[in-house]
């Protein structure tokens, strides 16, 4: 029996392994919670790729992450998706900014949808989550997209108390 495994978007990683980043403490949150729960931590070689434009892939912890490469059911799955999130756009149903294009977005989750034992994408790019909810709203897709500006613990429902 396969195990829930999360999706680690890029701006995942790069405020993981970024202490200067505000959102670095939730990142090293999830990080440890995914860890603790024995939920696999799956990278796309799409976000290997993406990463090492700001690190070197010697910085990421290879060890703890499953590699997803990108094949022809994602190509394919994620055509439908970004056809889509393109119409969500042009009917105005979706307004996104900074986004010259979607289909990394709609790459990954793509990736997601089609991998059995993903149920989780994490992300801190409130854009994509625009697109996701585009995309929801006509097809459903197999997984919960976590919002990395919301700690882990709303995020699971649990209780945060202080450390004694």
């Amino acid at each position: 029996m396969m195990r829930d495994a999360v999706l680690l978007d890029t701006s995942f990683l790069i405020r993981l392994l970024n202490e200067e980043y505000p959102l670095h403490p939730n990142a090293v949150g999830y990080y440890k919670y995914f860890l603790e729960r024995e939920i696999t931590m799956v990278c796309s070689t799409i976000s290997i790729g993406e990463y090492c434009v700001v690190g070197g892939v010697e910085d990421l912890p290879l060890k703890n992450l499953q590699i997803l490469p990108y094949n022809f059911d994602h190509a394919c799955r994620a055509g439908t998706l970004a056809a889509i999130a393109f119409e969500a756009r042009r009917a105005k149903a979706m307004e996104v900014k900074d986004r010259l294009i979607i289909p990394i977005d709609t790459k990954l989750f793509a990736q997601a949808d089609i991998t059995n034992h993903v149920t989780f994408f994490i992300s801190a790019d409130v854009e994509s989550f625009k697109v996701y909810n585009a995309i929801q709203k006509t097809e459903k897709l197999c997984f919960r997209f976590l919002d990395l500006n919301v700690n882990f613990n709303s995020a699971f429902g649990l209780l945060d108390f202080p450390a004694e």
